[in-house]
């Protein structure tokens, strides 16, 4: 098992509903192929640094999740597929990059 962590943006005119959906989507997708899901993160309306789809700004949403490296392909593939999503990253975490992740998870936890 691998340790990832996706950043997507979601269009800017998508009702809350259709926000929930398209994460709840993406999550199932994960946890339907044996990913375990470390931690998820609404970042909220970010204004974006250049213009995507002629939109200013997007909805940002994190997951942090284990899984095995061969459902990575599907999953971004459905990323490509959903026209709510305006962009995702997808990276593997280092084990430096997952100390770091569980320290930056600590501090949120203090200032909530």
């Amino acid at each position: 098992m691998n340790h990832y962590e996706t950043v997507f943006i979601l269009n800017p005119v998508l009702s809350e509903q259709q926000i929930k959906e398209t994460v709840s989507k993406f999550e199932d997708y994960l946890t339907s192929r044996g990913a375990k899901m470390v931690s998820k993160e609404d970042w909220g309306l970010k204004k974006l640094a250049y213009e995507i789809q002629h939109k200013k700004s997007g909805f940002y949403h994190l997951f942090e999740f284990t899984a095995p490296g061969e459902i990575i392909i599907g999953f971004e593939t459905e990323f490509r597929r959903d026209e709510r999503i305006m962009r995702f990253l997808t990276v593997s975490l280092d084990k430096h990059a997952i100390s770091w992740a569980e320290r930056r998870r600590e501090k949120l936890k203090v200032k909530a």
